[in-house]
């Protein structure tokens, strides 16, 4: 389980929570024309709400260096 290992600080947790809600937000606005997009941007804001509950990303995980 070392893969989901917390590894974002606050800051990294509170930017990851904001791109969620506002991928949300865009699919809520997406959904009144096109179904495949409000999906897509539904489930990128779940994930990156998973990020945020969890302090991890995964970008990091993989290895590559981000700013937060």
């Amino acid at each position: 389980m070392s893969f989901l290992r917390p590894n974002i600080n606050r800051r990294g947790r509170l930017i990851r929570a904001a791109c969620g809600l506002a991928c949300l937000g865009g699919a809520w606005w997406a959904s009144g024309f096109s179904w495949w997009l409000a999906g897509l941007l539904a489930m990128l804001g779940v994930f990156a709400l998973f990020e945020a509950a969890r302090g991890w990303c995964v970008v990091r995980a993989c290895g590559i260096k981000t700013k937060w």
